[in-house]
């Protein structure tokens, strides 16, 4: 008998349930980052193919009212979808659960087709907390190689305005990063207002229900959003006084509109701005929704022998009340908190101008009403039944997403049969312990800071 061979002691058995516990924690986590991979090329597909356009202004606000992201998440989501269509090593590592969804989140911040390749081998090698620092050091490079473009940038400054032959305002410009960083976010806050769509619809005793946006209408696509957005800050500017000594009908638009027009779009009759530009009948019945009218009258030979008082089409009283019961946009999945009173049967139409004949609506909505075939009325008991083009009904909640009676054995099987196979070990990164010399690593790996000398030195190493 060796009295010097050594003695193993078996394994207690808890001991063994928490390394097995641990390692199905592990392969599970592994398992759904493929899945997020998965989930994040739908949302890229979505994203591209502008599937959130009816009622949302971006892919986010969507997700956020779909499946319930927080909206910083939401934001993440799409901008990480969108990196991982142009960086296939990440995407193709994230699906095959080598890399975790934060790490792949933290790099796609500061990779390029171009640094993909040696950004991979740190987010394989590091942990999350590793590949945070280094992503940190690396923005800090590029951030100096930004400032050397200031000058040029300011100098290539210029904006046009002009008018094209069919009437159509065509701008065209280049503005200082200061310059353009306000008209951005003037921008955003305008197609905010316009596109919003809130989850949640409130009502007066606080309870909340979600709303349906109809997918398969065409949706405004990013450049018309901006269109919008655009004249709604101009219109904003000149409603705010943009310059006190002018009085404010200098710069109102005027459209002059024949009643029988008003009444019946396919009557003869005239629609057009002050300037002279034609616009559809149908234009004209949606400005006249909630606008302030003047009635001229005409001799036969043009002269205008009489002209009335400036009324509003809404009194003050009958707007707070209406924002009041509606308290935003009612097109189902909307909830813009501020909106225009839409006549449900037209003034001209002999529609009265009483709350039960009015709702909100949000510019985008109102429009689709009036000029994209949508269809609004409302029941006996006061509901609003908002209809498609062609006829069908919108439904008022999302329809609820199909599970599976086992959702962890199901991720499982789909990544099987997509050849993703994921074991406890998948995404364990090889870091040793060793201490991470942030300041290293960035001058090593940046190609910006890999031509200094001492990115040359370290490499000796």
């Amino acid at each position: 008998m060796d009295i010097n061979a050594p003695t193993f002691v078996p394994t207690p058995t808890h001991i063994v349930e928490l390394e097995r516990l641990g390692d199905e924690i592990a392969e599970l986590s592994a398992h759904l980052d493929a899945a997020t991979a998965r989930l994040l090329d739908l949302i890229r597909d979505f994203d591209a193919r502008e599937g959130w356009g009816n009622g949302f202004r971006s892919c986010a606000a969507w997700l956020t009212w779909r499946i319930g992201l927080d909206p910083r998440a939401a934001r993440e989501r799409v901008r990480v979808a969108r990196a991982l269509g142009t960086l296939p090593r990440l995407a193709q590592a994230l699906a095959r659960g080598e890399l975790s969804y934060s790490k792949v989140r933290a790099l796609t911040r500061v990779a390029t087709p171009e640094t993909e390749a040696r950004l991979l081998a740190v987010g394989k090698a590091g942990t999350a907390e590793h590949v945070e620092r280094i992503v940190r050091g690396w923005r800090r490079v590029d951030r100096k190689a930004e400032a050397e473009e200031a000058t040029r940038r300011h100098r290539s400054r210029g904006l046009q305005v002009y008018q094209d032959e069919d009437g159509m305002v065509i701008v065209r410009g280049r503005l200082a990063p200061e310059a353009g960083a306000l008209l951005m976010q003037a921008l955003a806050a305008a197609r905010e207002t316009l596109y919003q769509r809130a989850h949640t619809k409130r009502t007066e005793d606080g309870s909340a229900g979600p709303r349906f946006v109809d997918a398969s209408a065409e949706p405004p696509t990013m450049a018309q959003q901006q269109a919008d957005a655009l004249a709604l800050v101009a219109e904003t500017a000149l409603h705010h006084g943009i310059d006190p000594r002018a009085p404010g009908e200098r710069y109102q638009v005027v459209v002059h509109v024949d009643a029988a027009v008003l009444a019946d779009p396919d009557a003869p009759g005239e629609s057009v701005l002050e300037g002279g530009t034609h616009i559809s009948a149908e234009t004209c019945q949606r400005l006249a929704c909630d606008a302030t009218r003047v009635v001229m009258r005409h001799a036969p030979d043009g002269q205008v022998t009489e002209i009335g008082a400036r009324t509003r089409t809404i009194p003050p009283a009958l707007r707070r009340a209406l924002h009041h019961r509606d308290r935003g946009c009612r097109f189902p999945g909307c909830g813009l908190p501020f909106g225009e009173g839409h006549h449900i049967r037209h003034w001209a139409r002999g529609g009265p101008t009483t709350l039960s004949n009015l709702a909100l609506l949000c510019r985008r909505h109102h429009r689709a009403v009036h000029e994209e075939g949508y269809q609004v009325e409302r029941d006996s008991d006061g509901e609003l039944r908002f209809r498609r083009p062609d006829g069908r009904l919108l439904p008022a909640v999302p329809p609820p997403a199909a599970m599976p009676s086992d959702p962890t054995e199901a991720l499982r099987a789909r990544n099987v049969a997509e050849g993703v196979h994921v074991h406890a070990r998948r995404a364990m990164p090889n870091w040793s312990g060793e201490r991470l010399d942030v300041g290293y690593a960035i001058d090593v790996l940046h190609p910006l800071a890999a031509s200094s000398s001492y990115a040359e030195n370290a490499l000796t190493h």
